[in-house]
């Protein structure tokens, strides 16, 4: 083979490894981040069932996922918040779970439709009564609020989830502004009342909830995405399109030192 022509082999092949090496990198860039969003928005998170707005009754899941491999939750305790304490709280009955509402007295008594409250419900534990969430799965825990409060845009729930091997995963933290919490706490975003009225809901027996059933009556249970879920896939998609257009610019650049060479 003449020298030339053995310089030129070698020209195409150098372009050739460090595309492929490029090619790797991508790959592996993608494959984490696609790794660190699953642990990301795999918490405890609530969603309501249809809207759930200020001043009104709402039905809510907290969604609970579980993430060992080699472990299954068998309780969860959710902690209502003491700022805006909630009068109605009814959870729905989860076959293989006991539940338990712990209520505690009031600083400040309620005015709830003419009523005063002096005490309201501090906390909800479920307990598995052979029912368990196993690796792989997750559970959703109905449960009717009321009255959201109209001052306030969204009630943070501190969460605690354990395992059947004593392991305690605690969901408290609060979202903070410009920050990621390692260990998010449960956000319910509350949305705008409708038409002057409370969230088009009225309180007591016949009130009605955001998805259009009496509270107390949660219809049928249907799953709903977690705002988390979304902002992780948002996530690693910009960081698949990044990953990508570095791959193309490195090959561009490849192939026009091919073409000059």
């Amino acid at each position: 083979m003449p020298r030339g022509a053995s310089s030129s082999v070698a020209a195409r092949r150098a372009p050739l490894g460090a595309l492929r090496s490029v090619a790797v990198l991508a790959g592996a860039t993608v494959g984490s981040a696609l790794l660190l969003s699953g642990t990301a928005f795999a918490h405890v998170s609530v969603q309501p069932q249809g809207e759930a707005a200020k001043g009104g009754y709402a039905t809510v899941n907290f969604k609970v996922p579980n993430e060992r491999d080699t472990a299954s939750t068998v309780k969860l305790e959710v902690n209502l918040p003491t700022e805006h304490p909630l009068a109605s709280v009814l959870p729905q009955p989860v076959p293989g779970w006991t539940v338990q509402v712990t209520k505690s007295k009031l600083a400040k008594p309620l005015e709830v439709h003419g009523n005063k409250i002096t005490e309201a419900a501090s906390k909800i534990t479920w307990t598995s009564a052979g029912g368990k969430i196993g690796p792989g799965q997750f559970q959703q825990f109905p449960v009717s609020l009321g009255q959201l409060p109209e001052n306030a845009d969204q009630l943070v729930f501190k969460a605690l989830q354990t395992y059947d091997n004593k392991e305690v995963v605690r969901w408290i933290e609060a979202p903070k502004e410009g920050a990621e919490p390692t260990s998010p706490a449960p956000v319910l975003e509350l949305t705008a009342a409708e038409g002057g009225h409370h969230g088009g809901t009225k309180g007591g027996d016949d009130a009605k909830n955001s998805s259009g059933s009496k509270d107390g009556d949660h219809g049928k249970e249907h799953v709903t995405a977690s705002g988390d879920d979304s902002d992780g896939t948002a996530r690693v998609l910009a960081v698949v399109g990044i990953a990508v257009g570095a791959a193309g610019v490195a090959f561009g650049v490849l192939a026009g030192r091919r073409r000059t060479s």
